[in-house]
């Protein structure tokens, strides 16, 4: 007998959302709390809804007196503090000032002074935080683009997973984890990565039994002008955007640690990027701007 699947579609987080749940029969009730889920942490830090805690952060620039986390968010910051550090500040969440002088509707590179004033705004090196408090310096703004949604799916297969019964595959706009354990009965999820230049045809596929995958693309964000191409990715030291793969995924333990690894191999030039991956000792597959592949799939 067929085992059944219960499925649900959904939009969250600006990005299109699926879970795939079966084993239990709460499955329904599980789903319902899983929506529920992704909405608080979409509320929670979206720099795009007025009343987030992200955006109250980014209100105390300047503030001396600071502003108060809670643990998850003081979790959130240590998490982008060490990614800082392991990539020589390439992995930023300071660089949201630079999302605002580069214009990927209109087409428009910054000039170079914008860029380095702008930069002067950037660097988590500048963030004081003590004990549960949160220093921004005037005229920093943050972005955790990168790290939320991974985030996020974590969370989803973290709550679903504590019924021992329920096994299933979170997919957070293209950031996936696993719901059960790795020595489940059941055989892994295979999980397709798109063709940068043709998203919609799979060129290889990672097989997931636990854990998470996440992807770092600048496919679906760019501008082409007098023949150059302009990623949406930026780099955070430079201000510029990054120049090397077109796509990076990577399967690794969590789905928050994959898609850190392939923001910052993206952000890396490509030589030592692919060192980079080689030595991190996850499943990979990167894609460069002519279509070649670099994996270590077998």
């Amino acid at each position: 007998m067929k085992e059944k699947f219960l499925n649900i579609k959904f939009k969250g987080m600006g990005s299109p959302c699926e879970i795939t749940l079966m084993g239990s029969p709460n499955e329904e009730e599980t789903l319902t709390a899983l929506q529920h889920e992704v909405s608080r942490l979409e509320q929670k830090y979206s720099r795009f809804l007025k009343n987030s805690v992200l955006n109250a952060i980014n209100a105390s620039a300047g503030d001396p007196r600071g502003f108060t986390v809670d643990e998850e968010t003081l979790a959130i910051f240590q998490h982008a503090a060490a990614c800082y550090d392991q990539s020589d500040g390439l992995f930023d969440i300071t660089a949201g000032p630079l999302n605002k002088i580069w214009d990927y509707r209109k087409a428009i590179v910054p000039d170079k002074n914008t860029i380095e004033e702008t930069l002067q705004n950037v660097g988590f090196k500048r963030i004081a935080i003590k004990n549960r408090k949160v220093f921004l310096p005037s005229g920093m703004e943050l972005d955790f683009g990168g790290i939320v949604k991974e985030y996020a799916a974590d969370r989803l297969a973290t709550i679903a997973s504590k019924n021992s019964n329920l096994m299933g595959l979170i997919n957070l706009g293209g950031d996936f984890a696993v719901i059960g354990s790795k020595h489940t009965k059941y055989k892994p999820w295979k999980v397709g990565i798109s063709c940068p230049k043709r998203p919609s045809v799979a060129i290889a596929e990672i097989a997931l039994h636990h854990g998470g995958l996440a992807s770092s693309g600048d496919y679906l964000r760019c501008f082409e002008l007098h023949g150059k191409r302009y990623s949406h990715l930026l780099n955070p030291v430079t201000g510029y955007p990054s120049t090397g793969w077109q796509s990076v995924s990577i399967a690794a333990p969590s789905c928050l640690l994959a898609g850190s690894i392939a923001t910052i191999a993206m952000l890396k030039p490509l030589q030592e990027s692919s060192d980079f991956l080689r030595d991190a000792g996850l499943a990979f597959v990167a894609v460069d701007s002519d279509g070649k592949m670099l994996t270590n799939l077998e």
